[in-house]
């Protein structure tokens, strides 16, 4: 999953290191050579004769003159071939302060390796600007603390993007009202109905009960999909028939639900797109007659900036809740789940991995930004 999205976030890592480490090269040697000249100028002064005719003695010093000639020391060492020596020697030892013309190439190579992988322009550069300010400036010791620094500010920035929005999913279900009623949507073939039997499993393993609706009515061989998902579930369906209304199916669901003490609702709806009129007047008449308690905008993973463009126009249009990616196993790219919570403002709930019904995991932002850096093993 992401595979070729963490090699491009570890080669930036690795361009990072290799220019802090010519860098921090380059000032040893510096160091050295301004050592040399120190011993060098040491051993050609000589110490001058003391003189041993009287002499008068000088009058005392005022305290201003006194203030004066140390703040003319302190300034000629820090800023003379003392404090030079010093700072020298401070590469010397591996120190090295990270400035701007050091990561502007990598940061550059960052930038193309995100586009190239659909992560959306304007998150691609904010990302790239926390990035900046984390590390320019940044003062470490070479070696482990570098790659260290590096890995920390693009976890930061890998977090500021993916965890806009999101809510403890688990917690809101448990203390809504029942029966609580999710209504999902996107364009065709993405994966909804899946989506909801996976989402029904996922329930039920939890505790909860409930109930799938087909407000999919109008396409041919709709319900007979979701009817092979609830019958495999062995879950409850409701269904009218084909080009019937899609907010009576769900209506008639919710009425079921609260009638048998059913848990939860999963209403599936027709795909479209957020242009088609007349199928977004239907999701607008499901809010109005069943006021859903959440909205969820299901997309692929693989379709990367599409999706992400999608999203925002359907948040748009119908105001998503949160957003499912299915087929996540099979994105190497990850462009959507970088940048679709921080363009609509919503957070990405789950991700689909696969074609069973187990084969579903709730989004841990902090899990995601282990995966992509490599920390975490892949099952």
């Amino acid at each position: 999953m992401f595979d070729s999205l963490k090699d491009k976030l570890s080669g930036f890592r690795k361009d990072v290191e290799e220019t802090t480490e010519e860098k921090a090269e380059e000032k040893a040697e510096e160091a050295d050579e301004a050592e040399a000249d120190a011993v060098e100028e040491t051993a050609e002064t000589e110490p001058a004769e003391t003189e041993t005719e009287t002499r008068t003695e000088p009058e005392p010093e005022s305290a201003e003159t006194a203030d004066d000639d140390s703040e003319s020391e302190d300034e000629e060492s820090s800023n003379g071939r003392g404090g030079f020596t010093q700072k020298a020697r401070s590469f010397a030892r591996g120190e090295i302060i990270i400035e701007e013309q050091d990561v502007e190439d990598p940061l550059w190579e960052l930038e193309m390796a995100l586009l190239e992988s659909d992560v959306e322009m304007s998150v691609a550069g904010e990302m790239l600007e926390g990035i900046r300010n984390d590390l320019v400036g940044a003062t470490r010791k070479f070696n482990a603390e570098t790659g260290d620094v590096v890995e920390d500010a693009l976890r930061d920035s890998l977090l500021s993007v993916i965890s806009v929005g999101q809510f403890d999913f688990d917690k809101r279900v448990a203390e809504a009202d029942k029966p609580l009623v999710i209504i999902f949507t996107g364009v065709n073939g993405v994966g909804k109905t899946t989506s909801i039997a996976k989402l029904s499993r996922y329930f039920e393993e939890r505790g909860y009960s409930s109930v799938m609706a087909n407000g999919d009515t109008y396409r041919a061989g709709a319900n007979q999909q979701i009817r092979e998902h609830a019958d495999a579930l062995d879950t409850k369906l409701i269904a009218h028939e084909q080009g019937g209304d899609p907010a009576a199916v769900i209506y008639d669901a919710v009425e079921y639900a609260d009638a048998h003490d059913i848990d939860i609702v999963l209403g599936d709806t027709a795909g479209r797109l957020h242009t088609s009129e007349g199928l977004m007047d239907q999701l607008e008449k499901i809010g109005r007659v069943v006021d859903p308690d959440m909205t969820l905008f299901v997309d692929e993973a693989v379709a990367g900036q599409d999706a992400v463009q999608r999203a925002k126009e359907f948040d748009d249009a119908a105001e998503i809740d949160g957003t499912i990616l299915t087929k996540a196993d099979a994105d190497s790219k990850g462009g959507a789940a970088i940048s679709i919570s921080h363009v609509t403002g919503k957070p990405i709930l789950f991700l689909g991995t696969g074609q069973g019904y187990d084969d579903i995991e709730q989004f841990d932002p902090e899990r995601m930004v282990e995966r992509l850096l490599g920390d975490e093993e892949e099952e």
